[in-house]
């Protein structure tokens, strides 16, 4: 049994992990400023290995005292996407980095790091070559460059393990609709139409699970994973933009697709990525992008209005795991 402490715990990833290691027997302590998700986590609060701090993970003196009871930790606690770290320049870069490096700073000989860094720090490859952990790092946004930053930071005292995360998806306590398959999915049966600029422009994905797997497997291997960089995704799932939208349409016959010439994403990413050396440490996602898919779709009707609708448009209903969505229909959920 490790004693585990997650920063930002009560988020999309860390609510998915808590629960990964309880499940696995492991304690852990999540703390988070719970200004979002302060409902991911009550499942958990019954759980006599669990526990949670109300706090931030840039206060020194609160980070002390936490660190020095635990073995592992996770500094999960982030400002994420790019247009959310260009609205607040200062609050990235001392909760993606500064922060994560006083984690890295007060920790122990003995205690473990293991920090979730991303694969957009591989910024605008040509979408062709395989980017491996020994390809230069070129972010192109706050977030990527913090991020970054950060890990350059672990790596150089060489007693961390790192992961370059591809880009998430699938259900969580805390849910995410901006992660790119959860909102071309949310996209398809809602307003049943997306417009796509760059269409070919290539990402790596993961599912959230495997991710909370891929750190379980870093506690318990971790004598041979630590010092180094390990990229996390979906060898499968090396898919442009235009490529996503055409898996989805799979599932949602009617979802119209259009590509737009005109108009710039604000987010220029473009590689694909091998994750050879975490296969060769003993760890390969399993879950596919159209597991993903179908696990969206029936998430999705938990969602129902939002708190601005009284009704709800879905482009049709999602009657099972080999009958795709057809149709249309307006569901009245109130008034």
């Amino acid at each position: 049994m490790q004693r585990v402490l997650i920063t930002g715990g009560a988020g999309y990833l860390g609510s998915t992990l808590a629960a990964r290691l309880l499940e696995a027997g492991h304690k852990v302590t999540a703390l988070d400023n719970l200004l979002i998700g302060r409902e991911s986590l009550f499942h958990l609060a019954a759980n006599p290995d669990f526990d949670i701090v109300c706090g931030d993970a840039r206060d020194e003196r609160l980070m002390k005292d936490l660190i020095a009871g635990h073995d592992v930790i996770v500094p999960l606690a982030a400002i994420v996407g790019a247009p959310a770290c260009e609205r607040d320049p200062w609050g990235t870069l001392s909760t993606n980095r500064d922060a994560v490096i006083l984690s890295h700073t007060l920790a122990q000989k003995g205690q473990l790091v293991i920090y979730p860094t991303t694969n957009s720090g591989y910024g605008t490859q040509s979408g062709e070559l395989y980017c491996t952990e020994e390809t230069p790092l070129e972010p192109i946004s706050l977030y990527g460059k913090a991020k970054v930053e950060a890990e350059q930071a672990l790596l150089d005292a060489g007693d961390a393990i790192t992961f370059r995360l591809a880009t998430v998806f699938g259900m969580s306590p805390r849910m995410r609709l901006d992660l790119l398959v959860n909102h071309f999915v949310y996209a398809a049966i809602t307003d049943g139409t997306i417009v796509i600029f760059e269409k070919d422009f290539k990402r790596n994905y993961v599912h959230v699970r495997d991710v909370a797997d891929c750190f379980l497997h870093a506690i318990e291997n971790s004598s041979k994973m630590v010092g180094r960089a390990f990229n996390v995704g979906l060898d499968e799932a090396n898919l442009s933009k235009a490529e996503l939208a055409d898996k989805i349409k799979e599932f949602v016959p009617n979802f119209y697709i259009h590509y737009a010439n005109y108009g710039k994403d604000p987010d220029q990413r473009n590689y694909i990525v091998s994750n050879r050396r975490l296969r060769e440490s003993g760890f390969e996602a399993k879950r596919g992008l159209d597991d993903g898919i179908r696990e969206l779709l029936k998430g999705y009707r938990c969602i129902g209005r939002t708190p601005f609708k009284n009704v709800t448009e879905l482009s049709g209903r999602w009657l099972g795991p080999s009958q795709p969505v057809t149709g249309k229909e307006t569901v009245v959920v109130g008034s």
